[in-house]
Formats: C-alpha cells, sequence, structure tokens
C-alpha cells in the first residue's frame, strides 16, 4: 500500500467515525444555540453597517459644508 492510499484511506476512516459521532451532534446542538442567542440580538451584517458608515460620512460632509457656509452668510 502506498502512503497516498493510507492516507486517504485513514482520512476518510476518521471522516466517518466523526459523522457517526456524538460530537457532530453537539456541533448541531451549539450551532442552533449559538443562531438562536444571535437571532436575539439587535445585530447588522457588515454590508449594512458598511452602507451606513458611508451614509454618515456624506451627511458629516455635508454638514460641514452647511455650517460653513452659515459661517461666511453670518460673517456679512
Amino acid at each position: 500500500m502506498n502512503k497516498q492510499n493510507f492516507f486517504s484511506d485513514v482520512q476518510s476512516k476518521i471522516n466517518h467515525a466523526l459523522e457517526n459521532s456524538p460530537a457532530k451532534d453537539i456541533e448541531k446542538n451549539v450551532k442552533a444555540m449559538m443562531s438562536q442567542g444571535f437571532s436575539k440580538l439587535d445585530l447588522v451584517t457588515r454590508e449594512e453597517f458598511d452602507i451606513q458608515a458611508q451614509v454618515l460620512a456624506k451627511t458629516r460632509a455635508k454638514l460641514e459644508a452647511l455650517e460653513e457656509r452659515v459661517a461666511q452668510l453670518e460673517a456679512k
């Protein structure tokens, strides 16, 4: 038996053992519990966060421009 076949055989046996072990059920249960916990929190996706950060940056720029314009008008 060559090394490649040996390692492939060992890997397949380990994968088969893990699929049939209680560890797989524990993993599923932990993922389900975490998903349930995260759904209760008021979280946003990274994409939503990035979009809001861009909106905020544009709003700040407009506010600064308006403040400068008001200051110029007040100076007149």
